[in-house]
């Protein structure tokens, strides 16, 4: 006779216990779900959106708006129809086009001077050996921690003696490079570039600067992306040095916002203010969105490790 198999039955309450064991509501995950976001994450992404993004919908609110009716409490919550009005009252009251022109060059400048160099010298201090080499890289650093706040007499005093007050060199040339930059550039490549990647283009034949524009900058580019941005921004929205030697007949954006909206006491329309800000904040949300998915993947390369 043949024997006959028995599936086990279940002891009486395991099935119960193993149905309260799985996670249940937002929590719970379905085969083949390990990669998808719940509803706590969207949920998170959203408030984190929206705390993010309200600061510039409030601007664009005052600038749509007249200047009694954002001083008003509580302030209005809804655009308004006067934005057109108002840019054309910011454009009258300080001279946004050429503002714009200025801090464009300004800022291109010092972001692509401050790459290039960064890049070079990180990539002496990552994979380069000479004396002092530690002690130079540390010196770099302990800049960093210098307030900027010092440097503003002794260097106002060169620009006047080169004749430069009221020029855009006397921007420019301060800012060339970047301690941080530097510092920046050197710690991706000590991960990104292999020693063997190089010793490899040495045998090919290829001399240093051939190296560094076939080699160094392919390898660097998503790190070079990202410290340009950085740059960039940071040099559009300098405010404090370019208000020492810039006037309003040759001003970058911030200097020529200091300029709007005047007046003394409550006098001061602060429509006509946000409404500057609003046109000095344009062309940086442009920038971010062209090149934001190469500044995103810049920020996140190197992020995963094999």
């Amino acid at each position: 006779m043949a024997a006959t198999l028995s599936t086990p039955t279940p002891a009486p309450g395991s099935a119960r216990r193993a149905e309260q064991d799985r996670p249940r509501g937002l929590f719970r995950r379905r085969a083949g779900d390990h990669d998808k976001a719940g509803p706590v994450a969207y949920l998170l992404l959203a408030v984190a959106a929206v705390v993010s993004l309200f600061p510039l919908y409030w601007t664009f609110v005052a600038a749509s708006n007249t200047g009694e009716r954002v001083a008003q409490s509580p302030p209005p919550m809804v655009p308004g129809d006067r934005l057109w009005a108002n840019v054309s009252t910011a454009w009258e009251q300080a001279d946004m086009g050429t503002a714009l022109l200025n801090s464009t060059v300004v800022a291109g400048c010092v972001a692509l001077s401050t790459v290039l160099f960064s890049t070079l010298a990180g990539f002496a201090f990552a994979k380069l050996r000479f004396r002092g080499r530690n002690a130079l890289l540390t010196l770099v650093v302990a800049t960093m921690t210098i307030p900027p706040q010092l440097s503003v007499i002794p260097l106002y005093r060169i620009i006047t003696k080169l004749d430069w007050g009221n020029h855009l060199q006397s921007v420019i040339l301060p800012s060339l490079v970047a301690a941080f930059g530097v510092f920046f550039m050197r710690q991706f490549l000590s991960e990104a570039l292999p020693f063997e990647l190089i010793e490899a283009a040495r045998v090919d034949g290829a001399h240093s600067l051939r190296i560094i524009w076939h080699v160094v900058f392919p390898v660097a580019r998503p790190a070079m992306a990202v410290l340009g941005m950085l740059v960039f921004v940071q040099s559009w929205n300098d405010f404090f040095w370019p208000f020492v030697v810039l006037t309003q007949q040759n001003p970058t954006v911030q200097v020529a916002l200091s300029a709007i909206g005047g007046g003394s006491g409550h006098d001061i329309n602060q429509a006509v203010i946000m409404t500057g800000a609003l046109v000095g904040t344009l062309p940086l949300l442009l920038i971010f969105a062209v090149l934001g998915k190469h500044i995103v993947g810049g920020i996140t390369s190197g992020a995963v490790k094999s």
